[in-house]
């Protein structure tokens, strides 16, 4: 088929965008949403961005936030950008009347990531009938790092900030600001479940979309601690005055220092094993509770949600090398001990993996009690508060050539939903180039974000707060729907502590 490509014109209230309109959508890119959070502006809230003359251009994606993630086919941030805080739009060129909007935020462990990677390309959703925004938003020290006299959490503010613009400008693009689905995964999920529960978002959007939701809030201690040991490493003051002293690019590499010296020691407690040292801060402010506490106290309760999680969440982490390995019994004990699990809880899954190699065991207490698990918590927690809520489980697998498997691992999953099965770097995470069966699974996933985008339904049943059921299984060649997975039941009253 070819591709059809002419130049469209979208007034903003702050200027002209001009885009692309390609076989039947139109993509603007690379639109401010707010003003560069550089300078007099740096660590504060966002501020609203400056209209312009003339018709800026909306071809490109904007600049990515400062870290120091190169990803596969998306740019790399570069000292010295600024304008970060930007969105972009794709939209059916003819939709008959305003038309749902999904919102996705992108994942990266509240480090990395932006709204150019291949793999987040919202064409094949716009396709479907929405109206699709992404953004970028200020992650790692520039984001979540505390500095005192400054509001925490300001990646969260960002995109408080995009989904305003939403409020005020979408319906230019051909959306109903009426109807916004906010979606994201592992970090964008999380961002998701804190604005559901945040009073400061409410109203902004009507449903969400959580894959692989991570249980990580920090406290004010420990977000103050971290915030002091990348001051150190990057030989400046945990002040205000210091911080604001050290440039982007050296916060970067600070941050990047006190991982590495996590991930070398193995008796530096839980970060050792789970080397994220940002993510939002229980700040009394936007974040009074754990989003957990939360949502089952009714907080979100108005929002429908969309639950998944992966099979093999933590299978990803250790194939790209990101956690330590544990092959020996006393590796597994120091894992549980760093992180304070219950005693027995090592044996219960043992007694649900007989026989399985110890490493097994532990990627599966980690995936579970990270991601997949306190997904399916958050789920019920959501249906027993009043809300409406389906929970789904990702698990198409597959076996390579050579006979071995393909895992159903952390993130997998997004290509599918997105519908870029054959974007520049997928192949890694869906184990090799996408079957027809793939293909058939991915149209499964669209028009069930779709249909929920649209009217609050998937395709199947709501979850029963009680029972944890049904779980539809996403799966190849067909889904299926089943209960809830038996380790989940180990973590009901179970969280991983985190400290310094």
């Amino acid at each position: 088929m070819g591709v059809s490509v002419a130049r469209t014109t979208v007034a903003t209230k702050t200027g002209e965008v001009g885009g692309t309109l390609t076989n039947g959508l139109r993509v603007t890119l690379g639109i401010p949403y707010a003003a560069p959070p550089f300078g007099a502006a740096r660590f504060r809230e966002p501020q609203p961005a400056a209209p312009w003359d003339g018709v800026r251009d909306g071809t490109r994606f904007g600049p990515v936030a400062p870290q120091s993630a190169e990803l596969p086919g998306a740019p790399a941030w570069r000292p010295g950008d600024e304008d970060v805080l930007t969105l972009n739009v794709w939209a059916p060129a003819d939709a008959p009347g305003p038309l749902p909007v999904l919102f996705f935020l992108h994942g990266g462990a509240y480090t990395f990531g932006s709204s150019a990677q291949p793999d987040h390309d919202g064409a094949a959703l716009a396709r479907a009938g929405l109206v699709v925004v992404s953004c970028n938003y200020r992650v790692g020290f520039e984001g979540f790092g505390h500095v005192p006299g400054f509001p925490d959490n300001r990646g969260l503010l960002d995109q408080i900030a995009a989904l305003e613009w939403v409020r005020e400008h979408i319906t230019a693009f051909g959306g109903d600001p009426a109807q916004v689905t906010l979606a994201g995964q592992s970090a964008g999920a999380g961002a998701v479940v804190c604005l559901m529960s945040s009073r400061r978002a409410a109203g902004l959007f009507r449903r969400a979309i959580v894959h692989s939701v991570p249980d990580a809030t920090f406290s004010p201690d420990l977000a103050a601690g971290l915030a002091r040991l990348v001051a150190e490493a990057a030989g400046v003051a945990p002040t205000a005055e210091g911080l604001l002293s050290a440039s982007p690019q050296a916060l970067v590499e600070a941050s990047d220092r006190v991982v590495a010296r996590y991930a070398a020691d193995p008796d530096s407690g839980p970060l050792h094993y789970d080397t994220v040292i940002y993510g939002p801060v229980l700040d009394g402010a936007l974040l009074t509770a754990d989003p957990l506490d939360a949502l089952a106290a009714g907080a979100g309760r108005g929002v429908d949600l969309l639950a998944c999680h992966t099979t093999e969440e933590y299978r990803l982490m250790h194939q790209v090398g990101t956690m330590p390995p544990a092959t020996t019994e006393e590796d597994l004990a120091r894992f549980a001990a760093h992180w304070e699990l219950p005693a027995d809880l090592v044996d219960r899954y043992r007694t649900l993996m007989p026989g399985a190699p110890v490493l097994d065991v532990y990627l599966a207490l980690a995936g579970d009690g990270f991601f997949a698990a306190h997904t399916a918590r958050l789920a019920g927690a959501h249906a027993r508060a009043g809300g409406r809520t389906r929970l789904s489980r990702f698990d198409r697998r597959r076996t390579r050539p050579d006979g071995t498997p393909v895992r159903a691992w952390h993130a997998a999953d997004t290509p599918f939903a997105l519908g870029t099965l054959d974007a520049a770097g997928v192949d890694f995470l869906t184990g090799g180039p996408a079957d027809a069966d793939d293909h058939a699974l991915s149209r499964r996933m669209i028009r069930a974000w779709a249909a929920f985008a649209t009217g609050g339904d998937p395709g199947w049943e709501p979850l029963d707060g009680a029972t944890g059921a049904p779980v539809h299984v996403w799966a190849v060649p067909a889904d299926r729907q089943e209960g809830p997975a038996p380790a989940h039941a180990l973590w009901h009253d179970v969280r991983a502590v985190l400290r310094l």
